[in-house]
């Protein structure tokens, strides 16, 4: 039986008090896509009724950035990259492994228990970045190696198509999902087999513009993500590796 397990790991710009004082005067970034995935903790919500289990996150990616690896070279932005390695170490402790482990000892219950694990993160994305206009409306990321996840992918976008032929969605865009990401983390730890991982993206340009247009498009990936579980309990037979 398949496992529906969601994440947000952008859902807020919240910063402790402890480390306000290392963003005074840039108390503005907070309120940007660089603070936060805008309207991704929104889509998060409405997806959560569907799915058995879910985590997300409301402290600000430029805290430290949950989804990057503890190797990675912007897991701290340049707000806390000025911090001593012992305070680093305090806030990797506190606000960073806590939820990368109760996420991924979830997804080890799961399998122990003999169940496959569909994980979809959930994000948004700036519709403009560094000048350059993002030619999508909805991104889905996966590891094109891993079988189980492109045939999702591509029955999640034959499914969003189907429902609005205007929607544009595209594979591994506006990134790759075999770049460093939580999924790309947890697929070193269980096999293709035992874990999907796709990351979902959707355009920030949606909930900028609020209205209508975007409470239908939040109800379109709730209502194809459900159908597509449901008849995808044999997703790991079908798709075989």
């Amino acid at each position: 039986m398949l496992r529906l397990l969601l994440t947000c790991e952008h859902g807020g710009n919240l910063i402790p008090a402890a480390y306000a004082p290392l963003f005074q005067g840039h108390e503005e970034i907070l309120n940007t896509h660089q603070g936060s995935d805008i309207g991704a903790l929104e889509l998060y919500n409405t997806l959560k009724p569907i799915a058995d289990v879910g985590f997300y996150a409301e402290t600000s990616r430029l805290l430290v950035e949950l989804n990057r690896s503890l190797h990675h070279a912007k897991l701290f932005s340049s707000y806390t990259q000025v911090l001593p390695p012992a305070e680093k170490e305090r806030l990797l402790e506190k606000h960073y492994k806590p939820y990368r482990e109760q996420v991924e000892q979830m997804v080890s219950d799961f399998v122990s228990a003999g169940r496959g694990v569909l994980h979809v993160a959930v994000h948004t994305f700036t519709p403009v970045l560094n000048g350059e206009e993002r030619q999508a409306d909805i991104g889905l990321l996966y590891d094109p190696k891993r079988k189980h996840e492109q045939a999702f992918s591509k029955d999640w976008k034959a499914a969003l198509n189907k429902a609005d032929k205007d929607l544009l969605v595209r594979f591994n865009y506006p990134y790759l999902g075999i770049s460093d990401g939580f999924p790309t983390y947890l697929r070193r730890k269980f096999t293709a087999n035992e874990y999907v991982g796709i990351e979902l993206e959707v355009n920030q340009k949606f909930p900028q513009q609020g209205g209508a247009r975007w409470q239908e498009l939040q109800m379109l990936l709730a209502r194809t993500l459900q159908e597509l579980v449901s008849r995808n309990g044999a997703l790991f037979s079908k798709h075989t590796i």
